[in-house]
């Protein structure tokens, strides 16, 4: 028997290799996949790096691996059994969808045999979900305050630790200007990650080419994602230590010179398998519970990891493959090419896209309510945007980025959002301090200089008024839309098509 582990499945405290002790393990770097996408350096540096070393940890502890570096996993998998015949391997099930059909075929034409196991990178199993969930539509809050009660995570008894399942009104605080945020770590890359580095600038840099910047559309900086256990775990105190107590009041606010605020930056970890949530929770709660770390922040936290991160995985699970490919407000507008490259004028989405080329990261409100408010407003075509972003991102994988993407950001499905996260400049402005410095004007929605995100906000709701004015949420915004004249609702449409006419063109 061999354990099959894939690149983000980097964990030896539980699953297989635990349950294995003995047993070999067997990974794989395939190299046409990582071209299946133009990802970004680190992405591919992050997962190379940290897949060697977990071989050499492996093999540090006495176990044997096999170690294969091939163009595809069916390269791979000849190699593996004509060297071992009728091998039997164990795999944890994979969080992607289709992953397991396809991994077992060609296990099988090989004359091997492939079982599956539970998969613990996660909380919530499978089946748990499955007996919570009534749904499509399913309801987050509803879901995060079941797996409370299931986990026991800040509860005290039947009800919540402070008396509140949430603390989301003293989460929404702007920062005041002389507030700085603890810097992050930086884990400077040792000799195998400086190999991965220089491998993936020769292998993969315009290895890509698809449109419509190929491989080279980022612009790396320094390299700082956590590629070993030990790092992520130096990561993990450093946020519970630093930024944790100011995570709450701040994690949905947006400075330009601040790319990092006081976010945990683990997502990279959590989703490749180096820490696992439960004891990322456990160590902001214990924070809490020592008086070093507010409950607002702290259950703001454990939101994201304990309900978030486990519902989109079990609504991705469920709702794949039709997920993908959703598109219910029939949106159909091509990605502007500024999310490649970054030439807008807009500051807000010039310095977020900025961040992303340099870094392969932002944090999830420059993601909802700066690229993916936009997009929607704009019309993009969600499997384009969805494409973006799981090329884009370091901790991006496909469970993660389509429901956050197509359904989240771009109302694509009707799974779970309840409204679309359509937002004008006033909320950007409201949340952050880009418009002060922008060229275009926060207060005006059409003529010279209108803010694009007001102009696109109204031509939004125009557009699609079928579907969403019978939304009980949408109710108040109608209203609003009803009070425009008939002249200003034609200069809306006409500023709206200019401004997709100078996208086009790269001229926003």
């Amino acid at each position: 028997m061999t354990v099959l582990v894939l690149g983000d499945q980097l964990t030896r405290r539980n699953g297989p290799l635990s349950a294995q002790p003995d047993e070999s393990a067997l990974l794989i770097e395939a190299t046409d996949f990582a071209r299946r996408h133009p990802y970004h350096p680190h992405k591919l540096t992050l997962l190379f790096s940290a897949m060697r070393h977990f071989r050499d940890t492996l093999r540090d502890a006495g176990r044997t691996v096999h170690y294969y570096e091939e163009s595809t996993f069916e390269r791979a998998f000849d190699d593996h059994f004509e060297r071992r015949p009728g091998d039997e391997l164990v795999l944890m099930a994979p969080a992607s969808h289709g992953t397991v059909d396809r991994l077992r075929s060609m296990v099988e034409r090989r004359g091997g045999s492939l079982t599956v196991v539970e998969n613990t990178k996660f909380l919530c199993a499978p089946e748990t979900f499955d007996e919570w969930a009534d749904g499509p539509p399913y309801r987050h809050e509803q879901f995060y305050r079941f797996l409370r009660r299931q986990t026991g995570y800040l509860m005290d008894g039947d009800q919540p630790v402070g008396g509140e399942w949430n603390y989301d009104d003293q989460n929404r605080e702007t920062p005041p200007d002389d507030w700085t945020p603890s810097d992050p770590p930086v884990f400077e890359p040792d000799e195998t990650t400086r190999r991965i580095q220089s491998w993936v600038e020769s292998a993969f840099h315009g290895g890509y080419d698809g449109p419509p910047y190929g491989g080279d559309w980022a612009d790396p900086g320094p390299f700082r994602w956590p590629v070993t256990r030990r790092q992520a775990v130096q990561a993990l105190d450093d946020f519970v230590t630093h930024r944790l107590a100011d995570f709450g009041p701040y994690q949905d606010a947006m400075v330009e010179d601040e790319w990092a605020m006081s976010h945990s930056l683990l997502s990279t970890s959590l989703n490749i398998g180096l820490l696992g949530p439960g004891e990322v929770i456990e160590r902001a709660i214990s924070a809490h519970e020592d008086g070093d770390a507010p409950l607002n922040s702290v259950e703001g936290f454990v939101r994201q990891v304990l309900g978030w991160r486990e519902f989109v995985r079990h609504v991705y699970r469920r709702e794949m493959p039709g997920l993908a490919t959703a598109n219910q407000l029939d949106a159909g507008e091509d990605l502007p090419d500024f999310y490649w490259t970054g030439d807008t004028e807009m500051a807000c989405l010039s310095d977020v896209v900025d961040g992303v080329r340099k870094r392969g990261y932002s944090h999830h409100i420059e993601r909802l309510m700066i690229l993916s408010n936009f997009a929607l407003l704009y019309g993009v075509e969600p499997a384009q945007l969805n494409r973006w972003f799981h090329a884009g991102y370091v901790d991006a994988f496909h469970w993660v980025t389509t429901p956050n993407v197509v359904e989240m950001g771009s109302y694509g499905a009707g799974a779970f959002a309840t409204k679309p996260y359509a937002a004008s400049a006033n909320y950007v402005d409201k949340m952050s301090d880009y418009c002060s410095a922008c060229p275009y004007y926060k207060t005006k929605t059409t003529g010279d200089g209108a803010c694009p995100f007001n102009t696109l906000y109204w031509d939004f709701l125009d557009r699609n008024e079928e579907l969403l004015r019978s939304n009980h949420r949408m109710g108040l915004v109608y209203n609003h839309l009803d009070n425009k004249g008939d002249e200003e609702l034609a200069a809306i449409r006409d500023r709206a098509t200019d401004l997709r006419r100078r996208a086009s063109d790269g001229k926003l």
